[in-house]
């Protein structure tokens, strides 16, 4: 019994082992194939120059492939199909003169336009029969950045002012990305930072004392990278004398200085002024007038010998009523002017002395 068991279990693993030995003996011979490799998927160009979309193939036939590359869009566009290295057919025209095809399936692009950026697609088979090995290759086309400068309305801000305003400027480039620096270091995140949509202007609100600083941008795409030269911002305390020189005092004393010398005087000021000139000579008229004496002493002649109490009431007149034409005398009455003026004229001879009557 025992030996029929043993017998049993030995049939059984032949059959379970039965349809392996099968499989191997109808295994068919390896399938011939093309294997593409690429050592880049993403090629970088720049207009003007040239680009090369490298691929490698490999292929168990020692038959010359069929390369194809192909331009995706919406109906692809065909670039070049070959023969190994020979072109079949003829050339779309815009890529005449600009297009050459390697052993190993590359494509070398010259003299790039933007208009070749886009996705590449190679297909390389070795007979219609056999399997075909694809592969696709981006090319990014662009204009290299100029350098670029920050523009500001004003280089000096006022300390808590609304706004100011930097842009970053440039000529030529594509695809431009844009970045803030201060005093050469990224801008922090700020609530006061203000960027438009595409980074290009910054604007910097209620503006503070630590914004006095360097400002620079720096503007980059695939193929370039430039950083603009730094400007200074100064921002100046409200409490400054120079805020007030440097914000509008000298505008407003070159406006003062340019309204006086241009200034002319109305009709009515320049009467007035001349109204008053006038009063002022006539004042000095009057004061002149009353400085001269009304009445004189008339000289000595015949007629005062031959009339002596004439001169008497002229002379009575004349110290009676008008002795403050001597300042130098302090008397009052008639009789001491009488007696000052003898003892001031003792020994001089005057016509007018001898008609004194002696009751003065």
């Amino acid at each position: 019994m025992k030996r029929e068991r043993g017998a049993l279990s030995s049939a059984s693993r032949a059959l379970h082992l039965a349809p392996l030995v099968c499989l191997l003996l109808i295994q068919p011979d390896p399938l011939e194939g093309v294997n593409i490799t690429s050592p880049v998927r993403l090629i970088h160009g720049t207009v003007g120059k040239s680009a090369l979309l490298s691929v490698q193939y490999s292929s168990t036939s020692s038959d010359k492939p069929v390369v194809k590359w192909q331009l995706k869009r919406d109906k692809p566009v065909t670039v070049v199909q070959s023969i190994g290295t020979e072109v079949i057919g003829t050339l779309r025209p815009d890529y005449r003169d600009r297009i050459r095809l390697f052993e190993n399936g590359s494509l070398l692009l010259s003299d790039l336009q933007l208009a070749d950026e886009g996705t590449y697609e190679v297909e390389i088979s070795i007979t219609d029969d056999t399997f075909t090995g694809e592969k696709t290759i981006n090319l990014t086309v662009d204009v290299p950045i100029s350098r670029p400068q920050v523009l500001v309305a004003s280089t000096t801000v006022l300390e808590l002012s609304e706004a100011f305003t930097l842009n970053c400027s440039h000529e030529n480039g594509t695809k431009p990305s844009y970045t803030w620096l201060k005093d050469g270091k990224p801008l922090l995140n700020d609530s006061r930072m203000l960027l438009s949509p595409d980074q290009k202007v910054l604007t910097i609100t209620r503006v503070l004392m630590e914004d006095d600083d360097l400002y620079s941008c720096v503007v980059e795409n695939p193929i370039s990278q430039v950083r603009s030269l730094p400007v200074k911002i100064t921002v100046y305390r409200r409490s400054s004398l120079y805020i007030i020189l440097s914000t509008g005092g000298i505008f407003l004393l070159v406006t003062l200085v340019t309204v006086c010398a241009c200034w002319k005087p109305s009709k009515k000021s320049r009467k007035k002024r001349k109204l008053e000139k006038q009063n002022s000579l006539e004042y000095m008229d009057q004061n002149d007038d009353r400085l001269k004496p009304e009445d004189t002493l008339p000289r000595s002649g015949e007629q005062e010998r031959k009339n002596p109490m004439a001169l008497y009431i002229l002379k009575d007149k004349v110290f009676g009523h008008h002795f403050w034409r001597f300042p130098h005398y302090s008397m009052t009455t008639p009789q001491a002017v009488q007696d000052r003026w003898k003892g001031e004229n003792k020994g001089t001879k005057h016509s007018c002395t001898s008609t004194f009557p002696e009751h003065l």
